[in-house]
């Protein structure tokens, strides 16, 4: 038995802290500027459980917490392996959550509910239940002190729920240096689901899409510009051209993203009006996928000449599928219905992960060990941050041991003998690096 495998996940301390941080959830909400997480409120669990082991009290662990803003601290534990002998990350499991509404919600959110195997509560699968996983993982090396190669670090982080702020999390990390010894290994993100890897993520652009017409008389709709028809019209066109320009990419398949690039609708709007009134304007928002073969600025300049067409003659739209008096130009009133498009800011780009690195076989050995097989998947959800990791030099690899299908939704779950063999996954995922950088 190696020293490894003396690691034993112990499921009342992982519950008991689950608990304390999902108690937390309600001020762990992240959704500015109405609600702004407190990560430290979170944190403090953690270096509750982590501190006794630190070398300040005579124990292996190198702890720090890092803020950047008052409040939302970060926190990074190594347990030193040889010199030279490289760096095993686990980054990821940040200690922020969604909105949860207690109204939508058959229990109450911010208290973990344990019904046998089942754990529920905001956070369980995203990302709290992370958390307590990776302490758990560094209160057992601290407590068995095997001799390995490899440093082990791991990183809880604030604000990753919120890619459009930063200085907080992540970012501020890498941009200070404090994570430079991640790149002598692979960095696992662990804030995926389903208990297998996920190799790849799509890249987004949000829009917004309004249409200007003519109010009038629903009577007279020869005398309108109709702007209901003319977005409908308009996100049809757009969506035609999209999937001509960016059709499924031939690394798709490999890779094994559930769907190619998408452009969707996702939500209307109109201003409020009689029923026998034709609007003004109307407003369609959606949002583009990228798998990240495409390159999502690409994207968007191309979306952008779909609308710039469509401005310049607007009654190509109008084919008669609308009936014979549906029109977007008035020549009598040099008239033309107008197309407006702008793309919200929290603009990501895609990974795909290097299937070729010494991390990837690591992980796919591991997983294999424990699981029985290995079936990695790629979805075009976003994780924000990794492919920026990846671009700066860092080998991301990405695992997560929560259920996608309670990912953000009410009455979220997760499985306790899923985090008991994350935990193996974990363990045996440093023994398979460590054999990999021995030969």
């Amino acid at each position: 038995m190696s020293q490894l495998e003396k690691m034993e996940f112990d499921e009342d301390k992982f519950v008991t802290l689950l608990g304390k941080l999902v108690g937390e959830a309600k001020f762990l909400q992240n959704n500015p500027p109405e609600l702004v997480p407190v990560e430290d409120r979170s944190a403090r669990h953690v270096l509750e459980v982590l501190e006794p082991l630190s070398v300040e009290q005579g124990g292996p662990l190198l702890l720090q917490h890092v803020s950047f803003v008052e409040g939302r601290g970060n926190i990074i534990v190594q347990y030193p392996g040889q010199p030279g002998g490289g760096v095993i990350s686990f980054v990821g499991a940040h200690m922020d959550v969604v909105t949860a509404n207690p109204e939508t919600w058959t229990f109450d959110p911010f208290a973990l509910k344990v019904d046998g195997d089942k754990l529920q509560g905001r956070g369980v699968t995203d990302c709290l239940g992370h958390v307590a996983l990776l302490t758990e993982l560094f209160r057992q090396l601290a407590v068995t002190k095997p001799q390995l190669r490899p440093t082990v670090l791991g990183c809880f982080i604030a604000n990753e729920e919120n890619a459009t702020l930063t200085g907080i999390g992540v970012d501020e990390l890498v941009k200070r240096g404090l994570l430079d010894s991640c790149k002598q290994g692979p960095l696992y993100w662990l804030d995926t689901a389903d208990s297998q890897p996920c190799i790849g993520t799509g890249g987004i652009a949000a829009w917004q899409l309004t249409a200007h017409g003519k109010l009038f008389h629903s009577g007279l709709p020869h005398k309108a510009v109709n702007p209901i028809e003319l977005a409908m019209d308009a996100v049809a066109e757009m969506q035609r051209r999209f999937y001509q320009d960016f059709a499924p990419h031939p690394e798709e398949a490999r890779y094994g993203f559930a769907t190619c690039s998408t452009l969707k609708p996702t939500q209307w709007s109109y201003p409020s009006g009689s029923i026998n009134q034709i609007p003004g304007s109307a407003t369609i928002c959606g949002d583009m996928r990228v798998t990240p073969f495409y390159d999502v600025e690409e994207v968007i300049a191309k979306v952008r000449g779909y609308v710039d067409d469509m401005n310049a003659h607007p009654d190509s739209l109008a084919k008669g599928q609308r009936g014979p008096y549906s029109k977007y130009e008035l020549p009598d009133e040099e008239l033309k219905g107008r197309l407006e498009l702008k793309i919200f800011d929290n603009v990501g780009k895609g990974v795909a992960c290097n299937l070729e690195s010494k991390g990837f076989k690591a992980l796919v050995e591991a997983f294999t060990e424990v699981l029985g097989d290995c079936k990695p998947y790629s979805i075009t959800g976003s994780l924000p941050c990794i492919r920026d990791l990846q671009e700066a030099g860092f080998d991301v690899q990405t695992l997560g041991f929560g259920k996608l299908a309670a990912y953000h939704a009410n009455n979220e779950y997760g499985y306790l003998s899923d985090f008991k063999k994350g935990f193996q996954v974990l363990v045996a995922l440093m023994q398979k690096y460590q054999e990999a950088v021995a030969a």
